[in-house]
């Protein structure tokens, strides 16, 4: 069965329209079949909606995705005062349906993309048709910013497009993080893939290996061993090797100082900062900016 969307949002999505719907009556949602995604971000109540032959319970906090040219309908009837966000949009690119199966291949591959070459390297969102994200106040928050500007009489239009963008990869991220792949077969693999994930959301931040054991209850030896055993990286030099991808972003896209670039990643020693980034990448942050950092100018 397939459970997710895969799509790029290298473009912004194209969104047609949305807001908040909320019953004054007992309803049941209308029988229809459309070439457009609906999403429902349910508030409250219960919702009853099947699609493609398969029934959806949708209990508040938790979102459904309804695909295109696939028939859904109301299979009971929710309470008056049910109330829920909703958009309508396309994907500007193509998109695909995946089985659980191709999403774990899907989220491993991404997990093990260690060093991007910079921030556009990945544009893919995926997207589960049925969900409870774990920070469903993001999303709520972000709703709210879409409907106030889609409402708003902006003489540039895309704003609505950037952010009904911006809350698919909220889902996506949310999703991404907290997925748990069918192939970690072992409480210790997942666990490494947790680390994994908490290292690269925390990597702006002075991090160690005492601080991750702190944090997962883990003793710091056995953390260490079966992280090695599980990446080849130990902890240590995964965190350096993380900071220091981070570092060679901001070397060609910003003009940030290698000392400022330093304490953003956390390291507060400018010398060690460079040491560091020399042992990895065989130069020194100001040889690599020289190399490959290129400023649009102006002809006058």
């Amino acid at each position: 069965m397939k459970e997710y969307i895969k799509s790029s949002v290298g473009q912004p999505i194209n969104f047609h329209s949305g807001g908040q719907f909320i019953t004054t009556e007992n309803w049941t949602h209308m029988k229809r079949n459309i070439d457009i995604f609906v999403v429902i971000i349910n508030l409250n109540e219960t919702l009853y909606i099947e699609q493609d032959e398969k029934r959806y319970t949708v209990l508040p906090g938790e979102i459904l995705f309804l695909v295109p040219g696939q028939l859904h309908v109301g299979f009971n009837p929710s309470p008056i005062g049910t109330s829920y966000y909703w958009l309508h949009f396309t994907f500007p690119n193509n998109y695909s349906l995946l089985t659980r199966k191709m999403m774990d291949s899907e989220v491993t591959s991404m997990r093990s993309n260690l060093l991007p070459i910079n921030n556009h390297s990945c544009s893919t969102v995926l997207l589960p048709i049925h969900t409870k994200p774990r920070e469903v106040e993001r999303i709520h928050i972000l709703c709210k910013q879409l409907f106030d500007v889609a409402k708003a009489n902006y003489y540039n239009t895309y704003n609505a497009h950037y952010l009904a963008t911006s809350l698919l990869i909220e889902i996506s991220e949310q999703t991404i993080y907290h997925y748990k792949t069918v192939s970690l077969d072992t409480a210790a693999e997942r666990k490494v893939e947790m680390i994994k994930e908490w290292i690269r959301i925390h990597v702006f931040k002075k991090i160690s290996v005492t601080m991750i054991a702190e944090e997962f209850q883990y003793n710091s030896d056995y953390l260490s061993r079966i992280f090695k055993q599980a990446t080849g990286y130990n902890i240590q030099e995964y965190i350096h090797r993380m900071k220091i991808s981070k570092a060679k972003e901001l070397l060609m896209n910003t003009n940030v100082t290698v000392k400022g670039i330093a304490i953003t990643l956390g390291l507060n020693d400018e010398k060690y900062f460079m040491r560091l980034f020399k042992k990895y990448e065989q130069m020194t942050p100001t040889e690599f900016r020289k190399a490959y950092f290129r400023m649009p100018m102006n002809n006058v």
